[in-house]
């Protein structure tokens, strides 16, 4: 039976947990600065500000650890057996659920949709109660959901078929000016934001894992000029879905 070095192992976990301090001392140093020297006040209940902040150290690391391990080897693989299958409708079906799925079990996105439901509703936008409070946040969410989905099966086309990059983007964001323009004023702001939290701690891993996964794969193809780019159309589509949401809403 192996002798388990424990030392060895000692000494990798500690290296990472400074890893994630390193990581993480810019914004510790810029809320300390900013409520030391700018507020002037002491840190309100420091015990579990200290505390929380050992907990997402430990976090940051388990999390890296845990994409190093699984979603990325998962997803790499994953986009590599589909590739060898040779079926193009399959991987379409895989790219478009894959997007779909890790978007509507996104924590920042739930978050953004809850807070929009309750501002709407505060300002008259649309009913004040539960039901359609509920009803709109589930719509916003679904929205982004199905775009990011739509988003990475327009990316993995682009892989397969070797269109420029910037071609695609140019035109999106025209398409995101040409929207601005049109949607309703009290929702262009969210529409904006959306894109941002859809790149989050869920899809951006496994997104990221199929795009390089698929790149190496694919004759023909890099992995580091073909296999990056599909979390911009997961930035740039859900801007313009959601505005369309809006239209409809308001």
């Amino acid at each position: 039976m192996k002798k388990v070095n424990y030392k060895l192992h000692s000494l990798i976990i500690l290296k990472k947990l400074w890893a994630s301090v390193t990581d993480l001392i810019p914004i510790i140093v810029v809320v300390v600065f900013f409520q030391t020297v700018v507020i002037q006040q002491p840190f309100p209940q420091i015990g579990e500000v200290i505390f929380g902040i050992l907990l997402v150290i430990v976090g940051l690391m388990l999390f890296i650890e845990g994409l190093e391990m699984g979603l990325f080897p998962i997803g790499e693989s994953m986009a590599f057996a589909l590739a060898k299958k040779g079926s193009l409708f399959w991987l379409m079906v895989f790219s478009f659920l894959l997007g779909f799925s890790t978007t509507i079990a996104e924590p920042a996105l739930i978050a953004v949709a809850k807070e929009a439901s309750v501002i709407s509703s505060g300002a008259g936008l649309i009913e004040n109660n539960q039901e359609t409070m509920e009803t709109y946040a589930m719509g916003l969410r679904l929205t982004v959901a199905f775009s990011v989905g739509l988003a990475i099966v327009i990316g993995v086309l682009r892989i397969l078929k070797g269109w420029p990059l910037h071609y695609l983007i140019i035109g999106g964001y025209v398409m995101v000016m040409l929207m601005t323009i049109i949607a309703p004023e009290e929702i262009i702001g969210l529409a904006y934001d959306a894109g941002g939290v859809t790149t989050s701690t869920i899809t951006v891993p496994l997104v990221t894992a199929l795009g390089v996964g698929l790149a190496t794969v694919i004759k023909g193809r890099s992995p580091l000029l073909d296999g990056f780019g599909l979390i911009a159309f997961a930035s740039l589509l859900p801007m313009i879905f959601v505005m369309a949401y809006g239209l409809f809403w308001f």
